[in-house]
């Protein structure tokens, strides 16, 4: 059967989904990067000055989840939650705890010490900010800032008192996080599979963009530091992304009886299993029984399937219509074997609708080369930030005033 008939039945678009993040683990050892003269120093948009939910307490992977896996537990540890401003379409509160995990650049010890834009990484579908714990220290040791974020709903972000976790609600505390977190500055954007939807549909509302001395006038007269710009969005990262399926069909209209029911298979273990088997250029390495532990646990806490409903209800992303807005340099990266997302069509998609994209196959890989892959792929996107194109242009990052008041609001 091929990929683009799977995709468009009712049963494969959900299946495919969770095909689009397993989160495998099992004994892992990542050789780190060989100091050159092409490793980076990153260009830190971020403000240490945002406040964290105090609320929040990482997941513990080894103990609760059984984990084994080294990086998985290390990545686990550095995760936090932050509070962000959304619409009280979302919350009554105006904010909502966000997860995250921050992989800081390593200061090189080379001598062109290049600067290189933070990275921005969403996880796929029902998974975690966890999916990037090889790609992430791989690019901290390029010399890169990485922050791997969960979308609101998924992940260990805040479930209670939500009344949103739709597509555009993901999208709108996705944006919150970076202003909050980033301070607006300029950053590339990543996203594998269905996190490249959700990138898709951030970086189009976000892009970078010169404007006319009039235009510029006319927006805002204050914002002297922008000088004939706007938007902070300079590029994007699409890993076997998902962006020419928009919605997931007519799961959408379901009662929420029958759509609760799916939502139990969506977590369950044999179609987990499936997932995991489907994902991999080498399945028997990577696919384990460990693997299904790292996928559904954070399926496991409460209010995990209300946020699923509600994004079920909401429809999904809609990212079709907005991947030739994408103007912005993207480098598109495709596992040579990707069994969910055929590259040969795929992957040439986005190559023809996007007028700034440049691809980029990874060799013996299935539909996740962030794990499969990880030093392979961490080279390719090092190589891509520390291009000519992306050098950053010193635009300096404002931090949001609402976050000096929110001690109050969390006591």
């Amino acid at each position: 059967m091929k990929t683009s008939t799977m995709m468009r039945s009712n049963y494969a678009v959900a299946l495919a989904a969770i095909l689009a993040s397993p989160q495998t683990a099992h004994s892992f050892t990542l050789t780190p990067p060989k100091s050159s003269s092409s490793l980076t120093t990153s260009l830190s948009a971020t403000s240490s000055s945002y406040q964290e939910d105090l609320t929040f307490t990482p997941p513990n992977t080894f103990t609760e989840g059984s984990i084994s896996e080294e990086l998985c537990t290390a990545a686990a540890q550095k995760m936090k939650r932050v509070m962000v401003p959304v619409s009280t379409d979302i919350s009554d509160t105006g904010f909502v705890g966000i997860s995250f995990i921050h992989f800081e650049a390593q200061k090189s010890s080379s001598s062109s010490n290049k600067k290189t834009l933070p990275l921005l990484l969403v996880h796929g579908f029902d998974s975690s900010a966890l999916e990037y714990r090889r790609l992430g220290p791989q690019l901290a040791a390029m010399g890169v800032d990485v922050y791997a974020v969960d979308l609101l709903g998924w992940g260990y972000t805040q479930l209670e008192n939500v009344k949103s976790f739709s597509a555009a609600a993901k999208v709108e505390a996705l944006q919150g996080f970076w202003n909050t977190v980033g301070g607006s500055g300029e950053v590339v954007v990543g996203g594998a599979s269905l996190g490249g939807a959700a990138t898709i549909e951030f970086a189009a509302k976000n892009l970078y963009k010169e404007v006319s001395e009039n235009d510029s006038e006319n927006n805002n007269n204050n914002n002297n530091n922008n000088n004939n710009t706007e938007g902070f969005v300079r590029g994007t990262v699409l890993i076997d992304a998902q962006g020419f399926v928009d919605g997931i069909g007519p799961m959408s209209f379901l009662p929420a009886p029958l759509a609760r029911a799916g939502i139990k298979v969506l977590q369950s273990v044999p179609l987990r299993n499936s997932a995991n088997q489907m994902s991999y250029y080498n399945p028997e390495t990577y696919a384990t029984e460990d693997a299904l532990k790292v996928g559904r646990l954070h399926c496991l806490r409460d209010g995990w399937e209300d946020g699923m409903l509600s994004f079920m209800q909401s429809g999904g992303f809609r990212p079709k219509e907005k991947v030739s807005q994408i103007d912005v340099p993207t480098l598109v990266l495709w596992g040579r074997q990707d069994g969910i997302l055929e590259g040969k069509e795929f992957a040439q998609k986005f190559i023809d609708a996007m007028p700034n994209a440049e691809l980029q196959w990874v060799e013996e890989c299935g539909h996740v080369p962030h794990l499969e892959q990880p030093e392979l792929t961490a080279r390719y996107i090092a190589d891509f930030l520390e291009s000519d194109k992306m050098t950053p242009l010193g635009k300096s990052a404002s931090v949001n005033p609402l976050f000096g008041n929110l001690l109050s609001f969390l006591n």
